[in-house]
């Protein structure tokens, strides 16, 4: 885990959030029991859930505005894509849907967050424009 110099923690931090999840994601696949059908959900649902935090961290470390505005696009995708995943995990595998929910609702809330952030990046480029 980050060590912070910082002595009071981050009220929100959006690294932290995303890795907790792709973490969580991990364990959460773990359970999935392997068979014909899951053999290709799992690694669908491992790549999605990780991409989000991996690509929210490129999109801070962006080299330019339309970069990061790319990578955080890149980062809401995945999120709903993962939502998807989750969806279509839990017919195939409905002894987690519990789980799968709440998974779910933190991978809607991550959209919902860079979906904002999205549009708050257009609309400052259009700002910029005129």
């Amino acid at each position: 885990m980050p060590i912070s110099n910082d002595k009071m923690p981050k009220k929100y931090d959006l690294e932290e959030r995303t890795a907790k999840f792709g973490e969580n994601i991990i364990r959460f696949a773990k359970k999935i029991p392997m068979n014909s059908v899951t053999q290709r959900l799992i690694p669908q649902i491992v790549a999605a859930g990780t991409a989000i935090g991996s690509n929210y961290c490129e999109a801070d470390d962006a080299e330019s505005g339309k970069d990061f505005k790319h990578k955080i696009g890149v980062a809401k995708k995945e999120a709903r894509e993962e939502k998807y995943w989750l969806r279509i995990i839990t017919t195939a595998v409905p002894e987690l849907e519990n789980e799968a929910k709440i998974l779910w609702q933190e991978a809607k809330e991550l959209h919902l967050i860079f979906n904002a952030i999205s549009k708050k990046v257009s609309a400052k480029s259009l700002e910029i424009r005129y």
